[in-house]
């Protein structure tokens, strides 16, 4: 892709692009995203109700494809990592997870909204803050406090190092596992839609403004935009699948000890 000059007139996208506030301004603005989380949410619930309002041992088109994303997290998910004697009480929340985090992606995608909300990072971390509140919760209602605790420091350590190790797995334990299931999920959304936007913004300004030959050379753009836009619906689901994913292998640890 030919690169155009500041002076061209072309302003390339920027994080400054993601903050999209509606109503207000600054900290307490009802931003974009906000909105779209709010509406998202509303329609996750209103399909399950929908779809789930008569079921039938014949499904219809609707229950048949809720009940195959519910499979696939209950059984491809939940079942083979956490267990089938264990799974049962957090199906619903890693359900959840994973059609929020699936629809919120999409968003990035779809016509009109086009801004996937989990590429701000408030939401990611709000949504690892929950994770981590029922692994911890787990952990304690399933080990005790003191077990909870124990579980830090590996068996065998010499007594000089289990200060170090114990404060190194707290650490990581509270803070970084938690840091960086946010930062996965943002770093991928946030740089997917930066992608799309450079292309589809440089396409334009090339074929309106570029003038020969950059005008030619909109028409490649705007193919690598549609792959990249494919390509995002693959993205979606993947980050969408990985987040619940490790939230499972999150849970499964605190009964790795029962085996």
């Amino acid at each position: 892709m030919i690169a155009l000059p500041a002076s061209a007139g072309f302003t390339p996208p920027s994080p400054a692009d993601f903050w999209q506030p509606l109503i207000g301004d600054g900290a307490f603005a009802v931003t974009r995203p906000m909105v779209v989380m709010v509406l998202t949410t509303a329609a996750i619930c209103l399909v399950l109700v929908l779809a789930t309002k008569k079921l039938s041992l014949v499904p219809s088109r609707g229950q048949w494809a809720l009940e195959g994303v519910y499979g696939l997290v209950r059984n491809s998910v939940g079942r083979d990592i956490i267990g089938a004697a264990r799974v049962r009480p957090y199906i619903g929340f890693l359900f959840a997870i994973f059609t929020l985090v699936l629809v919120n992606n999409l968003m990035g995608i779809t016509p009109v909204v086009q801004y996937p909300t989990f590429s701000r990072i408030g939401f990611p971390i709000v949504l690892a803050i929950a994770v981590w509140l029922v692994y911890i919760a787990a952990h304690v209602r399933h080990n005790g406090v003191g077990g909870t605790l124990k579980h830090l420091v590996p068996p065998g350590l010499p007594f000089a190092a289990v200060p170090v190790v114990f404060v190194l797995e707290l650490l990581t334990f509270l803070v970084i596992r938690p840091l960086t299931l946010a930062l996965r999920l943002f770093g991928n959304m946030f740089a997917g839609h930066m992608l799309l936007l450079l292309f589809a913004l440089g396409g334009e300004y090339m074929l309106l403004h570029g003038g020969f030959p950059l005008n030619v050379v909109a028409l490649p753009t705007f193919l690598i935009y549609f792959f990249l836009t494919a390509f995002e619906i693959l993205i979606s689901f993947l980050q969408a699948y990985v987040f619940v994913l490790l939230t499972s292998l999150y849970i499964a640890e605190v009964y790795a000890g029962d085996h």
